[in-house]
C-alpha cells in the first residue's frame, strides 16, 4: 500500500488525486482541506435559488487535456453566455476581442468539478482540518494539524496551498534536506495580487450584451465586473447577480476596512462603469477577500525535480505560473503523472 497524504483540496489536488488512483490500485490518498469546501479559489455559493462562483470565475477553453476531463466529468456541465468587453480608467466601455474563448462551468456552480474528479476516486477528504506541521521522519512524512492530531505516516506528501502558505508549512518542517532550502527560496519568490469581490444581487434584468467587462489598462478601482445570469442555472429568471471584483491596490488597501462600506463601493463603481444608477442599491449582497487571489510567477523546475525525488510535490496554478483554473487543472494533471511515474 503507497500512503499519499494531499494538504489541500483545490482544483490540482482534485486532478493529482484522479490520475493516481485510476493508475496506482494500490494508492491511499488522504486529503486534509482547512475549508469546508473543495476546489479552492474555484468556489461556489448559493442563497435563494441563486448560484454563484466568487473566487475563480470560469474554465477557460484553452487545453485540450482540460477539456478532455470536461467531456469526461459533463453532469452539469454548461457553457457561459456572452462575450468579455473592456473599459478603461475612465470607466469608460467598449467592445472586446472577436475571438473570444469559450467558457464553462457547471449549473451548481465550479466547485462541482473538484467534488467530481475526489468523487470518481477512493480518495478520504477531511474538511475543516488545518495542516500546521510537517515533518519527515524514518523516510515517511508526517503531518500535524491545528488540534494537534497526527497524520500519516505517508510515503508521498502533495502540497496544494497558494504559494505564501505552502512556504509557511515549508519554514517550520522537521526536514533536513538540501532540497528544502532551494524550494523554500522558489516559493517565497511567488508573488501574487490581492482581490477583494463583492456579490450583488438585484430583482431586475439588466439589458447589457456583454457577460463580463475587465479593465485592460488596470487603472480602475474595478478589475472586473460579471453577470452571473449568463450561466445556465445560476440565477433564476427576471433577476441579476453582479460578480464585482477590486483591482490589486484597492483590495491591499482596503483588505480589512468595514465590509459594508467596500460593497457601497464597488456597486457605485459597477453603476458608473454598466450606466444603470439602480445598481448603487442591491438587494442582497455578499464579499469575500482573496489575498492570494492570482499568482504572478512560477515553480522552477529544476528545484520542483529536486523536491520530488525526495518524495515532496507542489502544485497548483502557481507552480505553473499563471492564474487560471485551467492551469490548475492542467497542472495536477502533469504533477499526477510524473507521481505515477515515481512510484
Amino acid at each position: 500500500m503507497t500512503e499519499i497524504g494531499v494538504v489541500g483540496a483545490g482544483a490540482a489536488a482534485a486532478a493529482a488525486a484522479y490520475v493516481v488512483d485510476g493508475a496506482v490500485p494500490d494508492a491511499s490518498i488522504t486529503v486534509l482541506e482547512k475549508s469546508g469546501g473543495l476546489c479552492g479559489r474555484a468556489a461556489t455559493r448559493r442563497r435563494d435559488g441563486v448560484t454563484y462562483d466568487y473566487g475563480a470565475n470560469y474554465i477557460k477553453d484553452d487545453d485540450d487535456r482540460v477539456l478532455d476531463l470536461l467531456d469526461r466529468f459533463d453532469d452539469g456541465l454548461v457553457e457561459v453566455e456572452g462575450g468579455i468587453d473592456v473599459f478603461d480608467r475612465t470607466g469608460e466601455v467598449s467592445d472586446g476581442r472577436d475571438d473570444q474563448e469559450r467558457k464553462f462551468t457547471y449549473e451548481t456552480g465550479l466547485t462541482r468539478l473538484a467534488k467530481h474528479l475526489f468523487g470518481a476516486t477512493d480518495a478520504t477528504v477531511h474538511r475543516r482540518t488545518r495542516v500546521e506541521g510537517i515533518a519527515r521522519t524514518d523516510d515517511a512524512w508526517v503531518l500535524t494539524d491545528a488540534d494537534g492530531e497526527r497524520w500519516g505516516p505517508f510515503d508521498v506528501l502533495v502540497l496544494n496551498p497558494p504559494a505564501p502558505q505552502t512556504a509557511a508549512l515549508l519554514e517550520t518542517a522537521d526536514w533536513e534536506h538540501e532540497a528544502r532550502e532551494n524550494l523554500l527560496d522558489a516559493v517565497r519568490d511567488v508573488e501574487y495580487r490581492t482581490i477583494w469581490t463583492a456579490v450583488l444581487g438585484y430583482p431586475f434584468e439588466l439589458d447589457t450584451p456583454y457577460y463580463a467587462l475587465v479593465n485592460t489598462d488596470k487603472e480602475h478601482a474595478v478589475g472586473w465586473i460579471s453577470r452571473e445570469e449568463c450561466k445556465p442555472g445560476h440565477v433564476p429568471e427576471g433577476e441579476s447577480v453582479l460578480i464585482v471584483q477590486a483591482n490589486h491596490e484597492w483590495s491591499v488597501e482596503r483588505y480589512d476596512a468595514d465590509p459594508e462600506a467596500n460593497v457601497a463601493d464597488l456597486a457605485a463603481h459597477a453603476a458608473a462603469i454598466v450606466g444603470d444608477d439602480r445598481l448603487t442599491d442591491p438587494a442582497w449582497t455578499d464579499h469575500q477577500g482573496w489575498r492570494y487571489a492570482l499568482p504572478e510567477g512560477g515553480l522552477r523546475r529544476g528545484v520542483r525535480d529536486a523536491a520530488e525525488d525526495a518524495g515532496l510535490y507542489c502544485l497548483g496554478d502557481w507552480v505553473a505560473g499563471e492564474a487560471r483554473v485551467h492551469a490548475a487543472l492542467r497542472n495536477g494533471l502533469e504533477t499526477g503523472e510524473r507521481l505515477v511515474y515515481n512510484l
